[in-house]
């Protein structure tokens, strides 16, 4: 499969993906997060989506399309692990989590989104649902929405 194919492959998870999440999440209190801004095309889906919680975004920097700037307030920029501290000391609970970092270096990629779940999970509300296109640890793997190749993107809920 060529680069072009895998990226469309993933682009289309991407958007199947939330959009079920949202729809499997609408009854649980906490608000939506996007974990890694990049280009902001996940984020700008979300935020067209999601329409009765608040959209949080975490990313080292801002750099994405200018069309997809979250709001200041919204937006926690620096390191993962201070941020995630920041919103437990804020007592923020999360609902729908969608981790999107990666430099596309499938070891080290791996072992960060393993690092960082620990901090991910502190953050979650009970019942949440995490959708990632790494594997996380201390999830509950749960079948995701139908048309999504395995092994493509991953889903999680969080158990209390």
């Amino acid at each position: 499969m060529s680069r072009l194919e895998s990226m469309m492959r993933r682009l289309s998870a991407q958007k199947i993906g939330l959009e079920w999440a949202i729809e499997a999440t609408k009854d649980i209190a906490g608000d939506a997060l996007e974990i890694g801004l990049g280009n902001g095309r996940s984020y700008d889906h979300l935020r067209e989506k999601v329409t009765n919680r608040r959209v949080w975004v975490i990313d080292r920097q801002l750099q994405c399309h200018p069309s997809c700037v979250p709001p200041k307030e919204d937006f926690l920029q620096g390191e993962a692990e201070d941020m995630f501290a920041e919103m437990k000391k804020r007592g923020m609970q999360i609902s729908l989590a969608h981790y999107d970092f990666g430099i596309g270096v499938t070891e080290r990629d791996e072992a960060e989104a393993a690092r960082l779940s620990p901090m991910i999970k502190a953050v979650m509300a009970p019942d949440a649902i995490i959708l990632s296109c790494q594997p996380l640890i201390g999830f509950t793997h749960i079948k995701g929405p139908e048309g999504i190749p395995a092994g493509r993107y991953h889903f999680y809920r969080n158990e209390a």
